[in-house]
């Protein structure tokens, strides 16, 4: 896969109360991804950027809100989001060093 790919499939992190509980639990990592990423990609890009091995992809496709403000109705853009499990062993830190 391209460099220039990979960071069109996965934007970065997707990191809520829900994703860090399962992250402890079941050794699963969430990311926002591209609308049109497959598994296979999703999968390629987190072991090229992470160096890290993955065993399985999930994804879901998030619809976006509608939003009212006054007489005006808006839309948000709908979303993937993905839910990657690491090989045992592995693991991605997504805090950082301090």
């Amino acid at each position: 896969m391209n460099p220039e790919r990979i960071y069109q499939v996965v934007f970065g992190p997707h990191v809520t109360e829900k994703t860090v509980n399962i992250s402890e639990q079941a050794n699963r990592t969430a990311f926002k991804v591209s609308i049109d990423a497959t598994k296979l990609e999703i999968k390629k890009a987190v072991e090229q950027l992470f160096e890290v091995k993955v065993e399985d992809v999930r994804t879901v496709k998030v619809k976006g809100k509608t939003k009212v403000s006054g007489k005006r109705v808006g839309k948000r853009k709908d979303w993937k989001k993905a839910y990657v499990k690491l090989a045992e062993g592995s693991s991605i830190d997504l805090q950082g060093e301090a």
